[in-house]
């Protein structure tokens, strides 16, 4: 019997990441009809799973999820908190303008399988709307209490915060959405080593 070295079979299953989370990009580019789409960026077997509603205009010029003023301030927020990030992926709900949203839904459920996360970080209550409208599998809805580290799944927790976009322009919502953010520190320190 040949054993398997366990680098090698991380290894074939983040080359199948890889292939499953380009295959879905070309999906939503064709499902795009030439419009612009935004798509995830990140590590395609993170960790942590970061969800924003829709992209903004920066993200609509880049197509990239987390580009611009949102994406700089949640780096300085994952350094501040001492998170790899390498360990983070991002996304939208929504791909592109005048995406239906069952659609979206569909492009969004999928991602979760093929990141297959242990934290997804909801930002924002119309993300949290959005997910809990995906009936993903053995999933619980989540309650919207920012900064609580909930159960989504039996293998994927969930931490509820404010939306990016809107706290980064006035103070008492920036200090909203980092008393919630926090949280994830936590989370990750006490994350057991691989």
């Amino acid at each position: 019997m040949t054993v398997t070295p366990t680098d090698e079979i991380h290894e074939r299953y983040l080359r199948k990441a890889i292939t499953e989370i380009n295959d879905l990009g070309h999906e939503i580019a064709d499902a795009a009809g030439g419009r612009p789409c935004v798509l995830g960026s990140g590590h395609p077997l993170a960790d942590i799973f970061l969800l924003k509603f829709g992209p903004q205009l920066s993200e609509q010029h880049e197509g990239v999820a987390f580009h611009g003023r949102s994406g700089e301030a949640i780096i300085k927020s994952l350094q501040r908190l001492r998170v790899d990030l390498l360990a983070v992926y991002g996304t939208n709900c929504l791909k592109y303008a005048g995406e239906a949203e069952e659609e979206a839904r569909g492009f969004l459920a999928r991602e979760l399988r093929i990141v297959g996360p242990k934290l997804l970080v909801v930002l924002g209550e119309d993300a949290l709307a959005f997910l809990d409208s995906l009936a993903f599998p053995l999933a619980d809805r989540l309650e919207p209490r920012p900064g609580v580290v909930q159960r989504f799944t039996p293998t994927i927790e969930a931490l509820v915060c404010p939306d990016v976009d809107a706290s980064l322009d006035e103070a008492a919502r920036k200090a909203a959405f980092w008393n919630a953010f926090k949280e994830l520190g936590r989370w990750w320190a006490e994350l057991p080593p691989y």
